[in-house]
Parts: C-alpha cells; structure tokens; sequence
C-alpha cells in the first residue's frame, strides 16, 4: 500500500485534517497575507482571496495524486480557529515536510509536536526511508523545531530555494533529516 496521509489525525495537543476549499477564508485571514509569517516561504503573500482558493485547488490534486498531502491545524477542542497548515511532499521513498503557521501561534510548541508526528508517521510506513524538511539558514526559529521534531542537520545546501520576500536569487539553507 502506497504512503499517504490519514485524512484526520491528532497529536497530544492538535487535531489536522485534510485542508479543503472551505478553508480560503479562514487561511486567507491567519496567515497568507501576512508578510512576517510569509517571510521565509517560496510564494509571495495573497493579494486577495482567489489567490487562496486557487492554492487549495491545487492542494486537492496534489491529495488526489497522492503526491501530497496538506493538512491543517487546529488546538484540540477549537475545530474553527485554523492555527496554519503542514504539508507533507511524498517523492518515491522519502517525504518532505514545509509547513506555516499564524504568527500568534509561534512560540507554543505547534510545528515541533506536529512535525515529529508527521516523521514518525513516515518512517512508520515501509516503502519510507527518509524524512526531511529545510529552512533559510536565517530562520532560526524553524531550525528549532526540525531539531526538536527529531530531525538532525545534515548540512548547508547552497543557494537551494528561492525565498521571494527575501531576496530574488536562491538562498542557502540548511537540510535535516531523519531516515531508518
């Protein structure tokens, strides 16, 4: 059985399930368009709503191919206050995680407890060997939480991603990982 995602799953403290196009006003609202949140990510923040609802379109074919599975989060016992989303990436025998949360929800332990979940999800399935996820090498914050998921820094991938709120040439970033 090919990897996949369940379509609703829980931490100790989160509940996620897989982001549907109900959810443009709610993404729109916590964190697309915020450009502190959308600092280090590789798309620009939404300029208005249709930019949220064609991302999700193409979320659900990702879900549907099986290529990627994007969920988001919620704290348990408050189903209607959308905290950000991780989207996991399936390639072949390896899955890599990217993921955002709403600024007023930084700092709370969220992406670590999520995260870890995720690679241990993964690595729990057969055909997966490797889980990993990068960051800017300036964005200490998310270097934190892939240590505190469990992912180990394996090294500096040079001018590997373009971070457009940044800077418009490839950045470097660091690379962690976790493998069985």
């Amino acid at each position: 059985m090919r990897y996949c995602l369940p379509e609703t799953f829980a931490t100790d403290r989160y509940a996620l399930r897989r982001v549907q196009p109900e959810d443009a006003p709610a993404i729109f609202e916590a964190y697309v368009q915020d450009p502190e949140v959308t600092r280090f990510v590789g798309w620009r923040p939404h300029g208005a709503l249709a930019d949220t609802r064609a991302y999700l379109a193409n979320c659900g074919k990702e879900w549907d191919a099986g290529t990627g599975f994007p969920a988001v989060v919620f704290a348990k016992g408050a189903p209607g206050d959308l905290m950000g989303l991780f989207h996991p990436h399936l390639h072949r025998h390896r899955v890599t995680y990217g993921y955002v949360l709403r600024r007023s929800a930084w700092g709370q332990g969220c992406a670590s407890e999520v995260l870890r979940w995720l690679v241990d999800h993964a690595l729990s399935h057969p055909d997966i060997f490797r889980a990993e996820a990068f960051c800017d090498k300036d964005h200490t914050a998310s270097a934190r939480v892939m240590e505190k998921a469990g992912l180990r820094r394996e090294g500096v991938l040079r001018r590997y991603f373009l971070h457009p709120n940044i800077s418009d040439t490839p950045r470097d970033c660091w690379m962690y990982a976790k493998v069985r």
